[in-house]
């Protein structure tokens, strides 16, 4: 063992593991390429400001879980805790809301940073596939990104994930709601935390796991009966439209999401096999947040599904994904003329579009043969000086056994 190890709440992928994680990222982003979607890449760490006045001051994210850091140059950085607020910044710093076709459709994939409290599910470094749908205020894209989900879990073979579905209003009926949410908190018996949070964002003490709060929540006023016409309606349509497409969701009047940002719809993906870490994903509208980061009025929607618990998600359902084999022939040389040989076979093979591994390092046929069975190859070539002298090579299949001279 080294002397180094992965830093505590971080994991490393290797091997075999890893395959399955590259699996789940191809298979959520594959919905996402087939409708129009553009990958975009943004750097690792980002102005503090930005995340400050997007995902917003009061959150967790930002008072708590943020790893902040001051360059040289005094520059004040933080590696970055989500990734839409990101996305936005470079969606706006290249003007692509200018180049005149709305929505700008773009998917990410990548690592995220927060310093958490490590436990099954939740790590200080995690990954995340994320799908915002930039500059166009309407219901039909909130649908199709909660579809394009749905599609993407079922073609894993998720069946035990549930979809949270909810509306936190606009900026004409989230103010009212919001004071007599104050107005019923500043009642209760919280610790001092909690009563600052009210202040500043009242709909996240909503968001309180603690039993002791949830009880005094019963009788708290309903977001729904604030909601005005046009929140109303727009939230109809959404339902309207993913019942239609045969998605399946649950209405929870309590979900707000751990954001500032979002307005209107908002939508969780949990599961009930991963614990008290049950959500898989989540997303929502985020109309104003373009205006917050200082750019100009871009209602846009999006999501982010995490791939380390969709791999939990998976193995607590015992779903095996069918990942095929990295190798498909190995070859074993036997003496010096054979490795040159082989390997010039090897190289053509891989040319050619077919997976082809070497025994590497000259070991003997049975440490060869070893290595040719755990890399999964359906086929192993195998030859030695005579069957060079003859031209041909032994092509063995590795799952009946039999074992035919071909011609090299």
């Amino acid at each position: 063992m080294s002397t180094f190890q992965a830093p505590k709440g971080t994991y490393d992928l290797t091997p075999p593991r890893s395959a399955t994680f590259l699996a789940v990222r191809e298979a959520i982003s594959a919905p996402l390429r087939d409708s129009g979607y553009g990958y975009i890449e943004t750097p690792g760490f980002e102005n503090v400001e930005l995340f400050a006045r997007g995902v917003g001051e009061s959150t967790d994210i930002v008072t708590k879980e943020m790893y902040t850091l001051t360059t040289k140059g005094s520059d004040q950085l933080a590696l970055r805790p989500e990734g839409t607020a990101s996305v936005l910044r470079a969606a706006l710093e290249a003007n692509l809301h200018k180049a005149g076709n709305l929505p700008v459709k773009l998917w990410y994939s990548g690592s995220y940073y927060r310093y958490e409290r490590p436990q099954a599910g939740r790590y200080r470094h995690f990954s995340q596939v994320g799908a915002e749908a930039i500059g166009t205020e309407d219901p039909v894209l909130d649908a199709e990104l909660i579809i394009l989900a749905d599609q993407a879990y079922r073609s894993l073979g998720l069946r035990q994930f549930r979809i949270l579905l909810n509306s936190l209003g606009d900026k004409e009926c989230r103010p009212v709601y919001r004071e007599a949410l104050q107005t019923f908190l500043r009642d209760l018996d919280l610790d001092e935390e909690t009563r600052r949070r009210i202040e500043i964002n009242p709909l996240r003490v909503l968001d309180d796991k603690r039993a002791d709060v949830q009880k005094q929540l019963t009788d708290a006023p309903k977001l729904r009966d604030y909601l005005c016409d046009a929140c109303k309606a727009y939230h109809e349509e959404v339902r309207a439209l993913i019942t239609a497409a045969g998605v399946v969701f649950e209405d929870d009047e309590k979900l707000v999401r751990g954001l500032d940002y979002y307005t209107r719809t908002t939508f969780e993906f949990v599961h009930d096999g991963l614990g008290s870490q049950s959500a898989v994903g989540g997303g929502g509208r985020y109309d104003g947040l373009s205006e917050m980061i200082g750019g100009p009025e871009l209602p846009s929607v999006g999501w982010a599904l995490g791939v380390d618990r969709t791999v939990l998600a998976l193995e607590a359902e015992g779903v095996e994904l069918d990942l095929p084999a990295t190798t498909s022939v190995y070859a074993v040389p036997l003496g010096e003329e054979a490795r040159r040989v082989l390997f010039g076979v090897v190289t053509e093979l891989r040319r050619a579009g077919i997976a082809a591994d070497f025994a590497f390092g000259g070991r003997g046929l049975k440490g060869a043969m070893k290595s040719a069975n755990r890399s999964g190859a359906r086929y192993t070539l195998v030859a030695g000086e005579r069957d060079l002298a003859e031209g041909v090579v032994q092509l063995k299949d590795m799952e009946s056994g039999e074992q035919t001279a071909v011609p090299l």
